[in-house]
């Protein structure tokens, strides 16, 4: 099979396409064929090193001190069951799949836990939307309802709502039945109306300090804010959920929460297999919907890391692994 592989960190001239061995499943596991994949912001950071602050040491041990220790990265992809693993039940040959693991997926085959975060692709849902789906809505959904812990009526400020995780902060925010106001470039208003927003703030033209209002939550899906910069935003019980965050933010954590007051929350997403069901759930429903910036032949994966790594894109960027069979939705092989 072929896989990006990487084999020291760097630029994305460090990536190449190479021959591999197919894996074999072993018990309670999954061979996918992946049609689809994704770059997000995550694999850069893995091929780069570049671990925001504080993480750069534990992410170095996590990862690798001085080279990546595994050297295929890619963690959403949809596809087809090839095989089983002794022991699988619930999944079927020739099934339609999509989910989310921690690295592994920029290849043509990938061996997945069955009891992982991997699902049957809903109806609703064509193959390549379903690559675009796992990333961006597992952290949304987990940084909203169990950090900021969202209800109904509450109003929550999305910061990079045009990105790759804001365009599903905005429908999820919706969807646990917030009023939502997305901030992001001027020339993304109409994408961020389009999924729900009822609220928008350019940030070329109006910054975070001169904003008036309060806000139940405010999001930063990108990195752009600081606690200092929202803190006049946040009512006596707000909150500000940073996903990049380093010591000054586990420290404000701290403090804030021993204060009272507004505070900050920060925390990981646990990439469940439950959440990635109520994210198919919503799907089916019409509550949500993948949102693709763009997409790339497999073999023009540097492209698409530069696209990623250039912080503008409007939604997730895809990469399409499979054969051309595997470019449509898979709905023949379980008539």
């Amino acid at each position: 099979m072929q896989a990006a592989v990487y084999s020291e960190y760097g630029t994305a001239d460090v990536v190449r396409i190479e021959d591999r061995a197919r894996p074999v499943p072993g018990p309670g596991e999954i061979l996918v064929k992946v049609a689809h994949g994704s770059v997000t912001t995550a694999d850069w950071r893995l091929r780069a090193a570049a671990f925001p602050g504080v993480l750069a040491i534990p992410g170095r041990l996590m990862f690798g001190l001085r080279r990546p220790r595994r050297e295929v990265l890619g963690s959403e992809f949809a596809g087809e069951v090839a095989a089983l693993g002794p022991g699988v039940t619930g999944f079927a040959p020739g099934q339609p799949v999509f989910g989310f693991v921690m690295q592994g997926a920029h290849a043509e085959y990938l061996v997945v836990r069955a009891e992982g975060a991997v699902l049957a692709v809903p109806e609703a849902l064509a193959l390549a939307d379903a690559a675009a789906l796992p990333f961006g809505g597992l952290s949304a959904l987990v940084f909203l309802r169990d950090f900021a812990q969202v209800q109904p009526g509450q109003r929550v400020l999305v910061i990079g709502a045009s990105g790759g995780v804001g365009v599903y902060a905005v429908q999820i925010a919706r969807a646990l039945g917030a009023e939502v106001t997305g901030m992001a470039s001027g020339g993304n208003e109409a994408l961020v109306r389009g999924l729900g927003a009822s609220g928008f703030i350019d940030y070329r033209t109006t910054k975070l300090r001169d904003l008036e209002g309060r806000f139940d939550a405010v999001i930063d899906t990108v990195g752009a804010a600081r606690f200092k910069d929202v803190r006049h935003l946040l009512g006596k019980t707000g909150v500000f959920v940073p996903l990049n965050f380093g010591l000054r933010e586990i420290g404000q954590a701290l403090w804030t929460r021993a204060l009272g007051g507004p505070r900050v929350r920060i925390g990981v997403s646990g990439d469940t297999r439950a959440d990635l069901a109520v994210l198919a759930d919503w799907v089916t429903q019409g509550r949500l919907r993948p949102v693709v910036d763009r997409r790339f032949a497999f073999r023009a994966i540097r492209a698409a890391y530069a696209h990623v790594e250039g912080r503008h894109r409007r939604g997730s960027v895809l990469l399409d692994i499979g054969s051309a069979a595997l470019v449509q939705p898979l709905r023949a092989v379980l008539a």
